[in-house]
């Protein structure tokens, strides 16, 4: 996935967000099978276990099955038909998700060659806050950034003022 491209700024960004709000002694449950980013973690000596490429639409066992500190779920809600199952299911008190957010300029991403490698959703960052409300999230803190390209056209320069990249940290309401 990041053959020619990485995404150093979204990285940079996500590992201070979590390093504000977690200390490196909390375990994490990050959705998703491992990543570079998740490498990234545990190379900043948080102790994280990835899911295992099972379908967390269908099957969310590991929720049931996993007790972490925090789950996080960097750039995977976007890919997944039904989030709101997802959310009630986790037995964890703390939550990361980072989104890419909706731009009204460009379409919905979809890989012609990846069947996982497209976007379902694609939040603004309101749809985001409501559905983990409904869910039982309290949000605590929330940050958006921009993803500039170094490229010439006018989506170019759209993207270079903005928000692509919304983050939110949330504590299950008790």
């Amino acid at each position: 996935m990041y053959e020619k491209t990485f995404p150093n700024k979204r990285f940079k960004h996500t590992l201070e967000f979590l390093k504000k709000h977690i200390s490196s002694n909390e375990t994490i449950l990050d959705l998703g099978v491992e990543n570079p980013f998740s490498k990234i973690m545990k190379s900043e000596g948080f102790a994280v276990k990835n899911t295992t490429g099972e379908d967390l639409d269908t099957d969310q066992t590991v929720l049931s099955n996993e007790k972490q500190d925090v789950v996080t779920a960097f750039e995977i809600f976007e890919h997944l038909l039904n989030p709101f199952t997802i959310l009630k299911e986790i037995k964890s008190d703390k939550l990361f998700i980072s989104i890419p957010m909706r731009l009204w300029f460009s379409p919905a991403y979809r890989s012609k060659t990846d069947m996982w490698d497209r976007h379902y959703h694609e939040f603004e960052d309101w749809q985001l806050d409501w559905l983990l409300e409904k869910t039982g999230w309290k949000i605590i803190d929330r940050e958006k950034w921009t993803n500039p390209v170094k490229k010439f056209g006018i989506r170019p320069l759209l993207r270079k003022f903005t928000n692509r990249y919304y983050i939110v940290y949330a504590e299950k309401i008790k």
